[in-house]
């Protein structure tokens, strides 16, 4: 049992995830919700290998339903004709009460929902996290990378001192 667990864990360990690393810089995270995907065979097996891009995604909900668009998840190579397209609209896969919840939040001014990232769950599923997010103005994003060169510079004189 406990070479099972094993074999259980490595294949956790070994899925790559997709990250959205843009998106912690652009925009202001306020909430986080995680997703099912509804996917085709070729495009489980592509993101198992990590070939997909979140960069310029987003979310948006229409007739009741929450499409992820401009996704790019590249073609698997042994795959044949059935290959599936690059940059089509993926429905994610919400319970309805959290799409009205979203809904309601997407539609007071400046809200948008941005993905952050993709990856497999203990069962083998993929999941797609997105946030409800508001977009960073110029300053904002100054004071952030000056919060962080700040936060940097004082782990480094900790971990100096503590030596």
């Amino acid at each position: 049992m406990a070479a099972m667990a094993k074999k259980k864990e490595e294949k956790k360990n070994n899925a790559p995830q997709i990250r959205n690393k843009k998106a912690f810089h652009d925009y202001l995270i306020l909430e986080k919700v995680e997703t099912g995907l509804s996917l085709t065979g070729s495009e489980v097996k592509s993101l198992r290998l990590g070939n997909a891009d979140l960069n310029g995604a987003y979310a948006k909900i229409v007739r009741g339903e929450c499409l992820l668009v401009g996704a790019k998840i590249e073609q698997y190579k042994e795959a044949t004709y059935n290959n599936h397209d690059i940059s089509r609209d993926r429905k994610l896969l919400l319970h309805k009460a959290q799409i009205k919840k979203l809904t309601a939040k997407l539609d007071q001014r400046g809200f948008t929902l941005v993905p952050l990232r993709i990856y497999f769950n203990s069962r083998g599923l993929a999941k797609l996290e997105i946030a409800l997010a508001k977009g960073k103005q110029t300053h904002d994003k100054r004071a952030s990378i000056r919060d962080k060169d700040q936060k940097r510079d004082l782990e480094r004189s900790m971990k100096s001192y503590r030596h």
